[in-house]
């Protein structure tokens, strides 16, 4: 999917645009908690949930999409940077410079989107309320669980990209992939 999930979904809290602007969600589309995202009931933010996840795991994503995992994640890093492996925890120094939209980055951050990716720094949201990063960086969730509270996510900055391990109740951008 060449754009982050747009879709309202979930009780308060569960979807929401970035300082809960309506227009910041046309231009990066919603940020969601980890549970509304893989379309869990919310106690799966604090609990391991990890038997109702199905490989792949459709969650919000439309029929025949699904939430990519921390694998296929990896898989799109190694395929931009030319190289193989099966490190779900892959870092790319330089996948976010090929990846990132040609526009949209500030502080001469855009990227030359070679792929198609048209990644737009949509920050996160806080458990609390609050947000950060916009205009600097991008997060996206994924369906591979850590532990009970943490699930991985994938992060751009200037060029790179790597993967973290985030509290679920953090708000985050979502991509589908195609099955």
């Amino acid at each position: 999917m060449a754009e982050n999930l747009k879709y309202t979904v979930g009780g308060a809290g569960d979807s929401v645009c970035y300082d809960n602007n309506y227009v910041n969600c046309s231009t990066y589309g919603h940020l969601y908690n980890w549970s509304a995202a893989m379309g869990l009931d919310p106690s799966c933010n604090t609990t391991s949930c990890s038997g109702q996840i199905q490989s792949p795991h459709r969650g919000i994503c439309p029929s025949g999409w699904h939430i990519p995992s921390s694998e296929d994640w990896g898989k799109l890093s190694r395929y931009v940077d030319g190289t193989t492996g099966t490190n779900a925890g892959y870092v790319s120094s330089t996948a976010g410079r090929y990846l990132k939209a040609a526009s949209g980055w500030n502080n001469n951050g855009n990227g030359t989107d070679e792929f198609g990716f048209s990644a737009l720094p949509g920050g996160y949201g806080g458990s609390a309320g609050s947000f950060y990063d916009v205009g600097f960086s991008g997060y996206w969730w994924s369906a591979s669980e850590d532990v009970s509270y943490d699930a991985y996510s994938r992060y751009m900055g200037y060029d790179y990209a790597y993967w973290s391990s985030s509290n679920k109740s953090y708000l985050f951008s979502v991509r589908c992939l195609q099955d």
